[in-house]
């Protein structure tokens, strides 16, 4: 990992870093000078040129880096990417809980929790970084870019240790809600039990026949709504998309689903059709103080656009 960053966050976001290879004694000047290093590995990604004219790139002091410096091995360099514009999603992220040491969010769809390909400045992460003044904050758990609900988020690196690892052991009660057909005739309650997996390169997850279950749900009828029904879904492990599948291999696909049954094309800045899928109630032990805690969320099914 490098030293302290010299630049600070930009609109909630780290600065990029590198480090260039340690010294090779079969390759005693590999490039001729920082500038050369620069070009060959970063020139497809943003102007070089440019960055070093304007001094976007610095050293660990913060001391500009110049393309005509010495070529130096295991020497880290900062900066800032240009951001490419985003559409902004629509919807409130409701801070629903706020203490020394965590931050309860009930976030809309279409926002991604972490910033991750195309989506960086429009998730939780980046802006609640920039709004709250916390630099540090980072979330606990994930939910999928079109779920909505709630997300457990750190406030400092210091306290994510301890509460990761009440993730990663399964002491955190989770209770979705769904909105899908109603079929009177399935059986519910209802356990499935499966081994999820997902490719590479894949948008869809998919059940691999014959191996160990890796992934399990209890799906519960909670009310009907006409045609449809809202479920309870109580998830007892956490793969990728692991209710969608679930709730799709009992013949009910939740409502609005862009994967599940089939992929459908939605442009990136279509906010017209939430996910009808809520992360609605989190409770467990707090690692730290030994309270129990219960959070819910405040939105309810069934979820309209926020645009």
């Amino acid at each position: 990992m490098p030293p302290r960053s010299p630049l600070p966050q930009r609109l909630g976001l780290d600065a990029a870093w590198m480090r260039t290879p340690d010294l090779d004694r079969s390759r005693p000047d590999p490039w001729p000078s920082m500038g050369a290093w620069l070009h060959e590995r970063l020139s497809e990604f943003i102007d070089v040129p440019a960055f070093l004219a304007e001094q976007r790139i610095v050293y660990e002091g913060g001391t500009p880096a110049v393309g005509t410096d010495p070529y130096r091995p295991h020497t880290f360099v900062w900066f800032h990417r240009d951001l490419s514009e985003e559409a902004p999603v629509p919807g409130r992220i409701h801070v629903v809980h706020r203490d020394e040491q965590l931050i309860v969010i009930d976030k809309p769809a279409f926002l991604s929790t972490i910033p991750r390909g195309k989506h960086v400045q429009q998730s939780v992460v980046v802006r609640l970084r920039d709004e709250l003044g916390l630099p540090e904050l980072s979330p606990l758990h994930r939910l999928d870019r079109v779920t909505s609900g709630l997300l457990i988020m750190a406030t400092e690196k210091r306290w994510r240790g301890a509460y990761q690892t009440m993730f990663q052991r399964g002491e955190v009660g989770k209770t979705y809600h769904a909105l899908a057909a109603h079929r009177p005739e399935l059986p519910l309650p209802a356990t499935v039990r499966n081994h999820l997996g997902k490719r590479r390169g894949t948008m869809q997850a998919e059940v691999v026949p014959d191996a160990a279950a890796n992934a399990e749900s209890l799906i519960e009828l909670e009310s009907v709504l006409g045609a449809d029904a809202v479920y309870r879904l109580s998830p007892r492990t956490g793969r990728t998309h692991q209710l969608r599948m679930h709730m799709w291999g009992l013949g009910v696909p939740i409502s609005g689903d862009p994967l599940y049954p089939v992929v459908r094309p939605v442009a990136i800045d279509d906010f017209s059709t939430p996910l009808q899928l809520l992360a609605s109630e989190v409770a467990f032990t707090d690692p730290l103080s030994g309270a129990p805690r219960r959070f819910e969320s405040v939105r309810t099914l069934p979820l309209q656009s926020e645009a």
